[in-house]
């Protein structure tokens, strides 16, 4: 407990390390709500004060642009991951306290 980061730093360190992505290709799994999971793979094409955003290729080579929040990556909600070794980027998962 005494060596936990602040979640405002660790926004920053997200920040931070997508800020060093840009243009590289991920995957992005997204937890929509009612058991609702989306997994799409695209390119980070920008990063801003409170969200990224991911431009995702569609069905018949079109292509959309879907904008995170850093929380969300935070808290577990949406996932990123290195598209050549498959390792997610972030780790946060919170330790259970009983």
């Amino acid at each position: 407990m005494e060596n936990e980061i602040p979640p405002v730093n660790r926004v920053d360190e997200i920040r931070e390390e997508l800020h060093g992505l840009e243009g590289k290709r991920l995957k992005v799994k997204a937890n929509m709500g009612r058991s609702r999971i989306v997994e799409r793979t695209g390119t980070l094409v920008h990063v801003h004060p409170s969200l990224f955003i991911v431009e995702v290729e569609e069905r018949r080579g079109r292509t959309a642009r879907q904008s995170y929040q850093y929380v969300d990556v935070l808290t577990g909600t949406v996932e990123l991951f290195d598209i050549e070794t498959g390792e997610r980027l972030f780790d946060f998962v919170e330790p259970v306290t009983e």
